[in-house]
Parts: C-alpha cells; sequence; structure tokens
C-alpha cells in the first residue's frame, strides 16, 4: 500500500493554479486586512464587478476564500488558517499557509519595475 504524500501534491498544484493569476493574487492582499465586496474588490483592481465574481469564484472553489452575505452585499476574507496558521508558526502576516508550501505576499506593494506587466 502506498504512503500518503504529505505535500498532498494534486491539492498544493490546485491552489497554486487559483493563484496563478495577477488580479487573484492582488485581490488575496486586498483582503488580508478585512473582508471587501465585490465593489470594493472591482474599484481597488480597476476593472469592471463581472471580471471580479470569476476570479472570486475560483478563489472560492479553491478554498482559500469564503463569502458571507449581509444585507445587499457578499462580503468575502480569506479563510480561517490561511493566513493565521503561518502567523502562529513566527512567519510574516504577509505569506499564505497552503499547506503545502507558503507564499509570501508584500502587503506593502511590489517594487516599481515588478508593478508592471508590460513587456
Amino acid at each position: 500500500m502506498a504512503r500518503k504524500d504529505p505535500l498532498q501534491p494534486r491539492r498544493c498544484a490546485e491552489l497554486l493554479a487559483a493563484l496563478a493569476a495577477p488580479e487573484r493574487l492582488r485581490i488575496v492582499r486586498f483582503l488580508a486586512d478585512r473582508p471587501h465586496n465585490v465593489g470594493e474588490i472591482a474599484a481597488m483592481l480597476g476593472v469592471p464587478p463581472v471580471n471580479v465574481s470569476h476570479h472570486l469564484s475560483v478563489l472560492k472553489t479553491s478554498g482559500l476564500i469564503a463569502g458571507k452575505k449581509k444585507g445587499r452585499f457578499v462580503w468575502y476574507a480569506l479563510r480561517p488558517g490561511v493566513l493565521e496558521d503561518a502567523v502562529e508558526a513566527g512567519v510574516p502576516r504577509d505569506a499564505l499557509n497552503l499547506g503545502c508550501c507558503r507564499l509570501e505576499l508584500p502587503l506593502d506593494g511590489c517594487p516599481p519595475e515588478a508593478a508592471s506587466d508590460a513587456p
């Protein structure tokens, strides 16, 4: 009988794939401070809300975020453990704990040369 791999490569690949878009990385970094709704996220990204909804769906399906309806809005937040487990282990608050690895996201922004997607 094969032993279970503690890395869980399939799950790890799913999480990394969910984060494999610049917009989704920016959303996760934005949600690190507090919950936000689609309108706030769209304004931060400078894109239409329909595009944000797609990215939120990918992040929600991966289990990285959760949404909670309050009144007319759904407030999205990082799922418990995504940041907290890493912080308790002594990792800086700007690191996501994916279980298989930790991804560090600078909360203060990127250096100017790294912020541009232009060739």
